[in-house]
């Protein structure tokens, strides 16, 4: 019993089986704990209110006179329901028979073909011919944002985007404009849709009435690949699922997480991660040809073997130098855990990060979902394994909180930091510089060896968000060239030196890291599974 003397639970009979539910859950969600999907066009479940707008998920009940809307009807105990029956079949008919006397049909040009919601359930009704002679009624299209274009011919009116819009993001831009046939979406007179979480109305769309104009025409859901990752444009850790064709990013969508993003993202991420892998790259390893006579020579490329080598030979006569780091805090836990056991060959203690800083953007209605003023996926992990944050490079030692350039007879070491602002004679001075990373910068090229790496979208990996929840990412396009993910990379030198052993798996990766790695003791690739665990504390 609860504490007001109502019943915690409820238990009833859906399509012939019985289920126990929490006391208030609507029907719509109990089928689901049975298998049973009751087709709706209105009801999401991130969405708090359900208008029972589209009439689709309506059922017959035992004991009622009528077909009843199931996203608004409330479990009861011995309620018997059933989802299939005749009626509640005729009834579905009828409302998609209504819904496709005016819509277009043109699913052979509509981005949301293959995953339409109303493509499916007229091919599963087999409602495929018209009884309608006359000429469908035309609305054209129209651009409701900057971004988000709005084809009014296919709109079923299911009121998800208003929806969000008013009770999420506490935006009343949209609205329901006319009634009846002639109704459609439009923002209020006056007002503009220009909202940081706007992008998530195009994701609760079912049909292709919105669609993100640079998505328009690019693939079919057949076309494209879905990896689940990990948005890295703030460390708020939202999780995503990215969408790839011909090995490029063309599409991100939210994934659901109730401890993080819950069902939605913001915009900045979405727009982001599409550009994550555009630019110029590092594809393969180069090392220094000494030309001697106080010449450095100039950057060849090498294959793996010989840079690796080349490297390995080069840290062991360094010793133990000392000197400087600059970490990237974009980098996985198994990168930074794998250059923190490198720094601790090279004796160097001082390894710091720069953060880029943005505006900041809430979602009123989920707490935990922010884009943050650090525009760095993760903070936390660069911090865990011992990165101190600065706001600038300098060159030389490092001093007044700014990261130095690496000193004479001294190693420096860059993790896929970008090198913004540093000066071009940046390392010039250092015993000896490796530089690791994803691009090759200005002051990089003054480098004794550049070892390409992945980016995140191109390996499996860790990151750790703001609250200490380590979240998993996995690899959804093929790196350029010879680069290969820093944790592979780094295992090798390591292994060359003695430390450990060459790693092919990220799996493996993570266990030594959870094994040396006082913050994630007792954590497994497995256990963390696709909804992340927190580190210790």
């Amino acid at each position: 019993m609860a504490e007001n003397g109502a019943k915690a639970t409820v238990t009833l009979t859906i399509d012939g089986v019985e289920v126990t539910v929490p006391s208030g859950t609507r029907v719509i969600e109990a089928a689901e704990h049975v298998g049973v999907v009751v087709p709706r066009y209105c009801y999401h479940p991130g969405i708090p209110s359900r208008p029972a707008q589209c009439r689709m998920c309506l059922v017959e009940v035992e004991g009622r006179p009528k077909l009843e809307p199931s996203c608004t009807l409330q479990a009861a105990d011995d309620m018997v329901v059933n989802t299939a029956s005749d009626t509640a079949r005729t009834a579905r008919q009828s409302v998609i028979e209504f819904l496709l006397v005016n819509h277009p049909l043109d699913c052979p040009i509509c981005d949301a073909a293959g995953q339409c919601m109303l493509q499916d359930y007229a091919y599963v009704t087999n409602q495929l011919e018209s009884r309608v002679d006359e000429p469908k009624r035309i609305m054209g299209r129209d651009r409701i944002s900057d971004d988000i274009l709005y084809f009014a011919d296919r709109c079923v009116i299911c009121t998800r985007c208003v929806r969000f819009m008013r009770d999420v993001a506490e935006d009343d831009s949209l609205i329901v404009a006319q009634r009846g046939d002639k109704a459609y979406i439009d923002t209020f007179p006056g007002r503009e849709l220009d909202n940081p979480f706007q992008g998530n109305i195009v994701d609760v769309c079912p049909v292709g009435a919105l669609v993100h104009e640079d998505f328009v025409f690019k693939a079919r859901s057949w076309d494209m690949d879905a990896t689940a990752s990990v948005c890295p444009g703030c460390p708020t850790g939202c999780n995503v699922t990215i969408d790839t064709k011909e090995n490029q990013i063309v599409r991100v969508k939210p994934r659901h997480n109730a401890a993080v993003n819950s069902w939605w993202m913001c915009d900045y991420g979405r727009n982001h991660l599409v550009m994550t892998n555009r630019g110029v790259r590092a594809e393969v390893p180069l090392i220094r040809d000494g030309g001697g006579d106080g010449d450095r020579g100039d950057l060849r490329p090498v294959d793996w073997a010989t840079a690796l080598d080349w490297v390995a030979e080069k840290i062991a006569a360094l010793g133990s130098p000392g000197g400087s780091a600059v970490v990237s805090p974009d980098a996985s836990n198994e990168n930074l855990f794998y250059v923190r056991r490198l720094l601790d060959r090279l004796a160097v203690a001082d390894a710091t990060f720069q953060v880029e800083q943005g505006e900041t953007a809430e979602l009123p209605t989920v707490p935990t979902l922010k884009l943050r003023a650090d525009r760095a996926a993760n903070v936390a992990g660069a911090g865990i394994f011992g990165g101190r944050r600065v706001d600038a490079l300098r060159n030389g030692a490092a001093a007044n909180g700014s990261a130095g350039g690496g000193s004479a007879g001294r190693a420096l070491v860059v993790l896929d930091d970008l090198l913004e602002g540093a000066p071009e004679d940046f390392g010039a001075s250092a015993g000896f510089f490796l530089y690791i990373g994803t691009r090759l910068p200005g002051a990089a090229r003054n480098a004794d060896a550049v070892l390409p790496i992945a980016t995140f979208a191109e390996m499996d990996g860790t990151f750790t968000n703001f609250e200490g929840r380590v979240q998993r990412f996995h690899q959804a396009l093929r790196p350029p060239g010879l680069a290969r993910p820093g944790w592979m990379v780094l295992s090798r030198v390591l292994a060359r030196l003695g430390d450990g052993e060459a790693v092919n798996e990220v799996r493996t990766a993570f266990e030594r890291m959870a094994a040396e790695a006082p913050a994630f003791a007792g954590l497994t690739w497995d256990g963390i599974g696709l909804k992340g665990a927190e580190v210790g504390r």
